[in-house]
């Protein structure tokens, strides 16, 4: 089933199954992919599907839809094409394809395709959780299990965690306000995360844990 992998700076905030024939994307909070962001239209583009070919079309947005770099209206999406929409990269993975999308694949999605051995090199890393310091869920523990975790309030603050071969980062995925690390805002770039740091968003603190 093909699928669509937004990140932004190299950080995956979210991963999105094609499962109709039309799915919208844009800044409103109506359309099938959602990216809340100045850059991106209220209806940007709409990917079509027709069998098991996939097309994108831009909707005369503000800033435009490129594939691979350069700018279309209307395109049909490969195994491996990255669809790029301000800041935001779009990677078109089509299962049903072989999987031959190169090496980008593999430092994007972090689970490398040419062998098994490839994905248990990950682990060396450690386990990791965030651990909840403040409000209601005080004390709660939440198990990074997954490649990308989001933590934050939809509409406030939203920020995601990303686990790396070399560690976790973390980055800002939408909201006004950004997210601090040990009282530090996060900017642009993804922020490095170790043992102990103190994250703080949407009015709520929590403690990085890696074992």
């Amino acid at each position: 089933m093909p699928k669509m992998i937004v990140s932004i700076d190299g950080v995956v905030i979210k991963e999105v199954q094609l499962t109709k024939d039309r799915t919208t994307l844009g800044r409103r909070p109506y359309n099938d992919i959602v990216i809340d962001n100045l850059a991106v239209s209220g209806e940007h583009a709409v990917l079509q599907m027709s069998g098991s070919d996939v097309f994108i079309e831009d909707l005369n947005s503000t800033n435009g839809t490129y594939v691979n770099g350069k700018a279309i209206k209307k395109q049909q999406l490969q195994n491996g094409d990255t669809v790029e929409i301000g800041k935001y990269k779009i990677k078109f993975i089509h299962d049903g394809a072989a999987q031959t999308a190169g090496p980008e694949r593999t430092a994007v999605i972090n689970t490398a395709q040419p062998s098994e051995g490839a994905i248990d090199t990950a682990p060396p890393v450690g386990n990791a959780a965030i651990k909840v310091m403040s409000g209601a869920a005080a004390g709660r523990e939440v198990p990074l299990v997954k490649v990308v975790t989001t933590i934050g309030k939809p509409g406030v603050t939203v920020a995601a965690i990303t686990k790396r071969p070399h560690g976790y980062v973390v980055a800002l995925v939408e909201g006004a306000t950004p997210p601090t690390v040990n009282g530090t805002p996060i900017g642009s770039d993804a922020v490095n995360l170790r043992h102990g740091d103190l994250i703080e968003l949407a009015g709520t603190q929590m403690q990085f844990i890696q074992q």
